[in-house]
């Protein structure tokens, strides 16, 4: 394998690498700060990694929206970026890193779902398989919770659940922003624009925060991850999908809950049982499926996907 093919895969294997690991490490932070005084902390960072991005690409000529693009940016943004990553640190506050590196990773199986109650595509017979193997193993991955009554759990997994659909609901509807303005536009702005509600839902946390009294790495890990994982790992991944192809790539992403669930295992005593794992080996058969099975041979009248109201 040559330089010019081995860059893009090193790149996106760097990225799953670090998005694996950021699951325990968020977790950690959690410990100390809290969900939401760790929400607070990265929405402090993200204007200023947003107008470094947008300075990067365009220097200080910032593209402008259309008129009739504004508010739509606003309404996905809050709910594909703000309400998905508050209920994500609700989630996995109340689950563990490894439950909740699983559960986001079906955000495939919901986009296709939405695709189709929203008529934009048929589901063909391998995806309808997929979608079914994913449910049952959430089911079976999450049994052992329902079945011990353990309701805290049980309801971190679901609101990761919750946080995978919307994350794939904005997905769908901000495809045609991204297409006009590009991702990197679509990303800083929606930053820009979750910034201020986000630090008002989290100020009680940041005020009840003892600033002082933090240890050293959590205000490097939070700037990792805001940073490093956030920023600078989607421009990675993108990168490498130009480059390799999305067809290429995108398979390299089921690594992410190995790399999530060893990390957990080493540094956070996590333990794993026989039907969890076997849960969560089936949550992962039934995604790539879903996503990789070829699409129904007729589909409907292509037409833009509804938008989310917030």
């Amino acid at each position: 394998m040559n330089d010019r093919h081995a860059a893009p895969l090193l790149s996106a294997l760097a990225v799953v690498l670090v998005w694996g690991l950021n699951f325990p490490l968020q977790k950690a932070l959690f410990g100390e700060v809290g969900a939401l005084g760790f929400l607070g902390l990265r929405y402090l960072l993200m204007p200023f990694c947003a107008a470094a991005l947008l300075c990067w690409r365009f220097g200080l000529a910032w593209p402008r929206l259309d008129r009739g693009e504004a508010w739509p940016l606003v309404r996905l943004t809050l709910v594909g970026q703000g309400l998905h990553l508050l209920l994500s640190a609700l989630g996995m506050q109340g689950s563990t890193a490894f439950s909740a590196s699983v559960l986001l990773a079906c955000g495939p199986v919901f986009t296709l779902l939405i695709l189709r109650l929203s008529g934009v595509e048929r589901l063909s017979r391998g995806q309808v398989a997929g979608v079914v193997t994913a449910a049952t193993g959430a089911l079976l991955f999450t049994s052992d919770k329902l079945l011990a009554a353990d309701w805290h759990a049980g309801l971190g997994d679901l609101t990761l659940l919750a946080a995978a659909a919307l994350f794939s609901y904005y997905t769908v509807a901000s495809k045609p922003l991204i297409q006009h303005h590009g991702g990197v536009t679509v990303l800083a702005y929606g930053s820009l624009i979750c910034t201020l509600p986000m630090l008002l839902w989290c100020a009680p946390a940041l005020a009840s925060l003892d600033w002082r009294a933090q240890p050293a790495w959590v205000w490097s890990g939070t700037a990792w991850q805001t940073a490093g994982g956030g920023f600078i790992g989607w421009l990675a991944w993108g990168w490498a999908n130009e480059r390799r192809g999305v067809a290429r790539t995108a398979p390299l992403i089921y690594l992410m809950p190995l790399v999530a669930g060893l990390a957990a295992w080493a540094w956070g005593g996590e333990q794993f049982s026989a039907h969890k794992l076997m849960g969560a080996g089936v949550i992962l058969a039934g995604v790539a499926l879903a996503q990789f099975s070829p699409p129904s041979g007729a589909p409907r009248a292509r037409q833009q996907p509804p938008e989310p109201s917030c």
